[in-house]
């Protein structure tokens, strides 16, 4: 199902995060109304105001786990996606940011309303771990392509991702 064209796309910055052992970051996330219902996605959310995604993505990161202290550098993957939840439907512009930290003790931090209604929590994960997990992971080619980030390095110019739309 194609985005119709009149639905404008939310602007999104995420972050791939990692840490000095090349662990990535996700949440654990769930519909606010079904708790079994979950899935594993990077830190991030919809740009602000007059903000930019470089602006978005730290202040999301600081946000939702704490963590200030991130180098932020290149955009290494773009998306459009769209997705039931909450009871509306979502359509989003992402752009995932790699970023490093040299700190690894998180916690979720000042969630809004609707994030507390539906993050469960967080971890760290390795790319093996990754790799072997059963769950829901956003996006679903995760685990491929921070295999491939983390053996090639971030790529010259964003890999844009094909549409997922749930």
């Amino acid at each position: 199902m194609p985005v119709p064209e009149e639905t404008p796309l939310r602007r999104v910055a995420r972050v791939v995060l990692l840490d000095p052992r090349d662990r990535i970051l996700l949440l654990h996330g769930h519909e606010p109304d079904d708790p079994s219902h979950t899935w594993w996605f990077t830190p991030g959310g919809g740009v602000e105001g007059d903000e930019t995604r470089e602006q978005a993505a730290l202040r999301e990161l600081a946000e939702e786990t704490g963590l200030t202290e991130v180098e932020l550098g290149p955009v290494v993957w773009q998306r459009v996606c769209s997705f039931p939840f909450a009871g509306r439907r979502w359509h989003q512009d992402e752009w995932y940011y790699l970023a490093r930290t040299a700190r690894t003790e998180v916690a979720l931090g000042t969630l809004t309303e609707l994030e507390t209604r539906s993050v469960a929590g967080l971890r760290w994960w390795t790319s093996a771990e990754l790799s072997a997990a059963r769950e829901t992971v956003y996006p679903t080619r995760l685990a491929e392509l921070l295999r491939t980030l983390l053996d090639e390095g971030p790529p010259s110019t964003p890999v844009v991702l094909a549409p997922e739309i749930v």
